[in-house]
């Protein structure tokens, strides 16, 4: 497995070795790969369905007379059964592929969409996005796990970055024109497009080949290997994968608090939230693929903790925004916050992902991609859950308040993470020094899975 600590770059095989192009990979394998292409088309539909509804359904279940607990539910209702399917997903990844994984995620995810018509009553609202919740969770892992089986090892940064340009231009595009045809034209028109356009990521999926980027076909059963007892061996090889998805986890908290409640926390300007909403979602972009174009030239593991910062401090002005202020401030400093946040958040998920593939070696990807996503979603429902319910006692300026408290303890235990990272070896089980930074070469024995033979799903 190629190293992603050294500043010194090999170029990847399967493709060029272009600092963020598509093109030059080949048609069988890597970043200009026809599959890869349709993975991220098809990522485009399902996250065209989910990035807008984000805060399009919390706004409904307010229409049908819901308070902030209520409100906060729809998506913690949401990413609460996403966390269900997941758990469940290496069940799953042993007896189905991973295209007709992510055909049913899609299907699951467009097609209750259109319930929402039926009524805007919490009980109602709650169902149909349980419902969405499991679709969400089946895409979200496959997507993830395609990207390192469609991918070579040396463009995993950049491909990882482009996988986040198709999830991000959703919720620059859509999540705030979402708020805004609500508004304009009724929740009606905003509830069939999202719909469709769910749906529609099946054909695309159909036509995915199902080639890995070693050539081969992706196997009918993938064999998820288990993860090893923390502290089993002389190192304890799995303790490293603890830590950055429980910061991401705290940081999406935060992410799920701004995109459920922003709108009603900024309820005085019509002009705010759609417009740090925009800011939010277009930073994410910038982030996360510039922290892919980083790792693949730098290494992974360097921006986890600054980014870390910029997501506390961010939430940090949401509090102060969401407070008495002039419609001006407010404007300023929502946007100010959103863009913070989301360079911060963007380089975040990026970084922790490849580090993770990196500790995890290439029979972990399967594994890795179920516990990332859970961590991000169970902390975006949580963090929507927690701040509706904080509100009600402390105002939403003061649930953002503690939601970037929180996200300041998280960078302490990202600092220390980051030493690990930069300690010598500790032995054969042990996480690797500087010379790797923790990348888990061919060979290496994993959880007491062989990673050559025991190739997990993505």
């Amino acid at each position: 497995m190629a190293r992603y600590g050294s500043m010194r770059r090999r170029p990847p095989a399967g493709g060029s070795d272009g600092a963020s192009g598509l093109g030059g990979a080949g048609a069988g394998a890597g970043l200009g790969s026809r599959d890869f292409l349709l993975l991220l088309a098809a990522t485009l539909g399902t996250f065209a369905n989910f990035a807008p509804l984000l805060s399009v359904v919390p706004l409904w279940s307010a229409e049908g007379g819901s308070g902030h607990g209520g409100v906060g539910a729809a998506t913690g209702v949401t990413m609460a059964t996403t966390v269900c399917a997941q758990l469940g997903m290496g069940w799953l990844l042993r007896r189905f592929e991973l295209r007709h994984l992510l055909a049913a995620g899609a299907l699951l995810l467009g097609v209750p969409t259109f319930a929402y018509l039926a009524s805007s009553e919490l009980g109602w609202v709650l169902a149909v996005s349980g419902v969405r919740g499991l679709g969400f969770g089946l895409v979200v892992v496959t997507g993830s796990a395609l990207i390192a089986e469609l991918v070579p090892v040396g463009q995993r940064g950049r491909a990882v970055g482009w996988y986040g340009v198709a999830v991000g231009v959703p919720q620059v595009t859509l999540l705030p024109l979402g708020v805004w045809c609500s508004g304009r034209f009724g929740f009606a028109p905003v509830f069939v497009v999202t719909g469709m356009l769910g749906v529609l990521a099946l054909p695309l999926v159909a036509a995915m080949s199902g080639r890995r980027s070693g050539g081969g076909r992706e196997p009918a059963r993938v064999r998820v290997p288990e993860a090893a007892p923390v502290g089993r061996g002389s190192g304890g090889r799995w303790r490293g994968l603890a830590v950055p998805p429980g910061v991401l986890a705290v940081a999406a908290c935060a992410l799920g608090g701004v995109t459920s409640f922003l709108p009603l926390a900024l309820g005085g300007s019509s002009v705010a939230a759609p417009v740090a909403l925009f800011a939010l979602s277009a930073a994410l972009v910038v982030g996360r693929w510039g922290a892919g174009v980083w790792n693949d030239r730098v290494g992974a593991g360097r921006l986890v903790v600054p980014a870390a910062v910029a997501c506390g401090l961010a939430t940090g002005g949401f509090a102060v925004v969401s407070g008495p202020v002039p419609d001006v401030v407010a404007v300023a400093g929502a946007v100010t916050a959103a863009v913070v946040y989301g360079l911060g958040f963007g380089a975040l998920q990026n970084d922790t992902l490849v580090v993770m593939f990196r500790r995890a070696g290439p029979g972990g990807n399967g594994m890795v991609s179920t516990v990332w996503n859970l961590a991000f979603d169970a902390g975006t429902g949580m963090g929507a859950v927690a701040v509706g319910l904080l509100s009600q006692g402390v105002g939403m300026d003061g649930a953002y308040a503690v939601a970037a408290a929180l996200m300041l303890v998280a960078v302490v235990f990202a600092v220390r993470d980051r030493v690990v990272d930069r300690a010598p070896a500790q032995g054969a089980g042990g996480l690797r020094g500087p010379d790797d930074t923790g990348a888990v070469r061919a060979g290496d024995s994993v959880g007491g899975q062989d990673p050559v033979r025991d190739r997990s799903a993505g």
